[in-house]
């Protein structure tokens, strides 16, 4: 995939377009071995962008635990 890589619903769509294509049974060999391809790549690139997020996710998570804990350690402070 490129660095103008499509949106992830975007590129979900699309495999589910090679999918039902690939289902299908209509395609010639080449085309069948074309939309796989293609498929694969783009299972990989979606793969790539769900890692992503899911450690942004975990990086904003643990910033929120800490940011949690020390308004727990300044609320004991106070008291």
């Amino acid at each position: 995939m490129t660095d103008a890589s499509p949106s992830f619903e975007a590129g979900l769509q699309r495999l589910e377009e090679l999918v039902d294509a690939l289902e299908g049974g209509e395609l010639s060999l080449e085309q069948g071995v074309g939309h796989y391809q293609q498929g694969v790549e783009l299972l990989a690139g979606l793969q790539k962008q769900l890692l992503g997020a899911e450690k942004q996710v975990e990086k904003l998570t643990a910033q929120l635990q800490q940011n949690l804990a020390g308004m727990e350690g300044d609320d004991s402070n106070a008291a």
